[in-house]
C-alpha cells in the first residue's frame, strides 16, 4: 500500500534536501545522433546543476548544441525529473572545482578533455507513486509553484 501522498510544501523540501544530498543523476540530451542517456556525478549550487563531463562525448556535445537537458534524480519510487537549461561554463573557479570534487568525490579538472556545463531547472516534477501524480509540477517556466 502506497503511503499517503505529501503536500506541495513536503515535496518541495524532500526535492531540496534530494538536491543537497544526492550526488548522481541520470542525464538525458538529444542531437543528431538521436537520445542519449548516462549517470552523471552533480553538484546542486542552490540554484543550478554543475556537471561535468568529456566535451567531445555524445552528452557534452549534446548539452552544447542543444542547451537542453533532463535529469532524473532518485529512485524510480521517489523520483525528481528536471528539465532545463544548459550551458558551458566557461571558466572553473577554484572554489567551484573544489566544492564539486568534494560533493562528488570526482576531480575531472586534471583529466584531458573534460568541461563542466551548469544546468539551470525550469520544471522540476516530483512524485513517488501514483497518488502524488495530480500535483508533481513543483516548478514551471523556472518559478517555484509551491
Amino acid at each position: 500500500m502506497a503511503p499517503p501522498a505529501r503536500t506541495p510544501g513536503q515535496r518541495r523540501d524532500d526535492t531540496l534536501r534530494r538536491f543537497e544530498r544526492d550526488e548522481d543523476a541520470w542525464v538525458a540530451t538529444a542531437g543528431d545522433g538521436g537520445p542519449h542517456l548516462v549517470p552523471l556525478s552533480f553538484l546542486w549550487d542552490g540554484v543550478t546543476f554543475v556537471l561535468a563531463t568529456p566535451s567531445s562525448s555524445p552528452t557534452g556535445r549534446n548539452l552544447r548544441e542543444s542547451g537542453r537537458a533532463r535529469l532524473g534524480i532518485g529512485p524510480t519510487r521517489d523520483v525528481v525529473m528536471v528539465e532545463g537549461a544548459a550551458e558551458v561554463i566557461a571558466e572553473v573557479t577554484g572554489d567551484l572545482g573544489d566544492a564539486f570534487a568534494a560533493r562528488t568525490g570526482f576531480e575531472p579538472r586534471g583529466l584531458d578533455g573534460y568541461a563542466y556545463y551548469r544546468v539551470r531547472p525550469e520544471r522540476i516534477q516530483a512524485w513517488r507513486e501514483a497518488n502524488e501524480i495530480a500535483g508533481r509540477d513543483l516548478m514551471r517556466d523556472g518559478r517555484w509553484l509551491v
